[in-house]
């Protein structure tokens, strides 16, 4: 049995739902969150008046836009990933087989 036939498994499909589920929340609510979260934080800074807490806020609000490109960009690095994998012929990885199963899972 490969490790990507599971997703052939009917009675796996409510876990695959949920999973799908989850990546999307990630993929989609977190970078919105880190970019609301970093721009009230700029805000606060920017009120207050201070040189140096807005510079500190500046800095922040850069590396939380970062962390939500990085974020955002983990669904597509698992794709490159599984396709690099599934090119260089380990057995048990074929390259429709995975696809199918992302698309599910995604889906």
């Amino acid at each position: 049995m490969y490790f990507l036939d599971i997703c052939g498994n009917p009675n796996l499909a409510p876990l695959w739902n949920v999973v799908g589920t989850v990546i999307n929340i990630i993929w989609i609510g977190v970078p919105i969150l880190l970019i609301i979260l970093g721009s009230i934080d700029l805000g606060k800074a920017v009120i207050s008046s201070k040189e140096d807490e807005v510079k500190k806020a500046k800095k922040a609000l850069l590396n939380r836009i970062i962390y939500a490109v990085l974020v955002f960009c983990v669904v597509w690095i698992v794709g490159i990933v599984m396709d690099a994998i599934s090119s260089i012929g380990i057995e048990g990885t074929d390259t429709t087989t995975w696809r199918t199963c992302w698309k599910q899972i995604r889906s």
